[in-house]
């Protein structure tokens, strides 16, 4: 799995709907890290979400405990957002949540739309540690068209031969001024992915879906990173950008249609 959010939508959704306990919830974003931390954004979240206005509280089941208090019902009101500059589809616009998620790359909207609801956004506060900042959401936005599974396999299917094209296109050096053979680093990343387990309930097209966005994000992290690859030239770093900026945004796009169809399944089997 690619993010602590994901990780939380589709296990939570899991557990809402019966099919894992949450120590199952708990385990799987532990894998993220020992140490989760949740603390309110602000007064009008603390007071929505039951949380002190100040301060954190110690505990992955503290999530858990939010989002039976808000979705009690059904795993339909959970989602997924993984925004990004110029593509914000998902977020309630001009709110602080937006501004975090969009920051952090992801977080998570409880709650039916058009009602009260809250909006979770993990990041990162050492090695073991992640801090999940509570924001209250007057009301929970509408959720973003839906592609369909169909059209979101096709797409990864069309963005792995896209991808793997992109990466052999951009000359690459190391930083020895060698040129560096990537495929070791694209399997280290679909390795570090694939070690975050999904639940035993999600439907094997949306866990297909998932594991080929992951492939397809190794390849793209290979042929973008700075650090250890590094672009030729000044054009070839530029090329890169406008060749990946929208396969990322396929890969998103693929994640949020996967969790948002096992979503649904869970609710509806």
């Amino acid at each position: 799995m690619s993010s602590p959010s994901l990780t939380l939508t589709v296990w939570a959704g899991s557990w809402l709907s019966g099919h894992a306990a949450p120590d199952d919830v708990i385990d799987a974003l532990h894998a993220w890290a020992p140490m989760h931390l949740v603390g309110a954004h602000d007064a009008a979240a603390a007071a929505s979400a039951g949380l002190p206005e100040r301060g954190v509280s110690d505990g992955a089941a503290l999530l858990l405990a939010l989002i039976r208090q808000v979705d009690s019902a059904e795993s339909a009101g959970l989602r997924l957002v993984l925004p990004a500059p110029g593509d914000v589809r998902g977020l309630p616009a001009g709110t602080d949540f937006a501004g975090a998620a969009l920051a952090t790359g992801e977080g998570v909207v409880v709650g039916a739309p058009g009602a009260p609801g809250l909006g979770l956004v993990p990041h990162r506060e050492g090695p073991d540690v992640l801090r999940w900042s509570v924001f209250a959401l007057e009301p929970v936005p509408e959720s973003a068209a839906d592609r369909g599974l169909g059209e979101a396999e096709f797409a990864m299917r069309e963005a792995v031969r896209d991808a793997a094209s992109a990466l052999t296109g951009i000359p690459t050096v190391g930083t020895d001024g060698r040129r560096a053979d990537p495929r070791e680093e694209i399997a280290t990343e679909v390795a570090e992915l694939a070690r975050h387990r999904y639940p035993g309930s999600l439907p094997p097209r949306a866990a297909r879906i998932l594991d080929t966005a992951d492939q397809v994000a190794a390849i793209l992290t290979v042929a973008g990173r700075g650090g250890g690859l590094r672009a030729g030239s000044a054009s070839a770093t530029a090329g890169r950008e406008a060749v990946l900026q929208p396969l990322w945004t396929a890969v998103r796009e693929a994640r949020v249609c996967a969790v948002t169809a096992a979503l649904r399944a869970e609710h509806h089997p």
